[in-house]
């Protein structure tokens, strides 16, 4: 399987501007390191609606939703192809939302397999309009790619036109929920709702936190992961860069949290997840250069890290 890069410059489902800019930090990190990553591997452009920032928002529980479910959807017919390809689709994206259009691509491709999703990320995305106390629609991806409302949890009450479109996010690719809660498991999660911490009790969703996998070994952690997915037949891994230490690394990201993941932990999972046979696209999002107090680190930091694991996705599918 050949690596494809699916560039996806959005921002729009953020509450903080500049994550759409984050690919190109990612190659000028790669061109100050001399590397030429960005030439050797092939890539396709998803168009973006990042100029509809400047639109009045109309949604004010789930904010430009109209527009980031057609990103969304824009995404997942990009990772459909390329995995129908036969290529391995790394998705390098601006803010999280996407994500539920990568899910939505890989069940689009493989509706009959059965998907596991691996979630690197200090924050649960876990909300929906109903509970959401922001608005921003990256915080939802995985309700929706779980057709999960949370209605015991709910705050808000959204307009009608806010719920046909979440009806029509929930469905992307293939109606209904993309995997089964059993099948989503978080890494370096710390930052969350009482409303989503509610979901995840009452789902019984795996969580790693970052003090589980310093006590416990990151080999274990991955056992553990390769037991709780082995009844799916395609595994999916988001990372998104605010699982690491924000005081760390860097504040390069939309929402920096500190006491995460070093760099080197990262890589080691990542490493170590590359072994699972059934692995068929990883995704990076959330750098942010705008707010990056260290010059690029943060862009520089995950560009080492995408390269190392892309080369062990080529030695393991070669």
């Amino acid at each position: 399987m050949t690596i494809q890069l699916i560039k996806n410059r959005s921002d729009i489902g953020a509450g903080t501007r500049g994550s759409d800019l984050g690919i190109d930090a990612l190659e000028i990190a790669a061109i100050n390191s001399g590397n030429d990553y960005f030439n050797r591997h092939k890539y396709i452009d998803v168009l973006t609606r990042n100029e509809t920032i400047y639109n009045k928002n109309t949604n004010n529980f789930a904010k430009r939703i109209e527009h980031v479910t057609e990103q969304c959807e824009r995404v997942a017919a990009a990772v459909k192809v390329s995995l129908l390809k036969g290529y391995f689709p790394i998705v390098l994206s601006g803010d999280h939302s996407s994500a539920l259009g990568t899910i939505s691509g890989i069940q689009a491709a493989y509706p009959e397999k059965t998907i596991g999703v691996i979630w690197m990320d200090a924050h649960s995305d876990i909300h929906s309009p109903f509970t959401s106390p922001s608005g921003n629609i990256h915080g939802m991806p995985l309700a929706a790619a779980l057709a999960e409302d949370n209605l015991g949890c709910r705050v808000n009450q959204p307009s009608a036109e806010t719920l046909q479109y979440w009806e029509r996010l929930k469905n992307i690719g293939t109606q209904g929920a993309k995997l089964l809660p059993a099948h989503l498991i978080y890494f370096g999660l710390r930052d969350f709702e009482s409303a989503e911490a509610s979901l995840i009790s009452e789902k019984n969703i795996s969580v790693f936190t970052v003090s589980q996998v310093r006590e416990k070994g990151i080999r274990h952690c991955v056992e553990q992961t390769r037991e709780l997915l082995k009844n799916c037949d395609a595994v999916y891994i988001s990372f998104d860069v605010d699982s690491m230490d924000s005081d760390q690394v860097s504040y390069g990201t939309g929402t920096p949290v500190p006491v995460g993941f070093m760099p080197l932990e990262v890589s080691d999972l990542l490493n170590c997840f590359c072994e699972f046979n059934n692995l068929v696209c990883l995704e990076l999002a959330e750098i942010n250069p705008l707010l990056d107090n260290k010059g690029n680190l943060m862009a520089e930091t995950a560009f080492q890290i995408l390269d190392k694991i892309s080369a062990l996705v080529e030695e393991v599918n070669r």
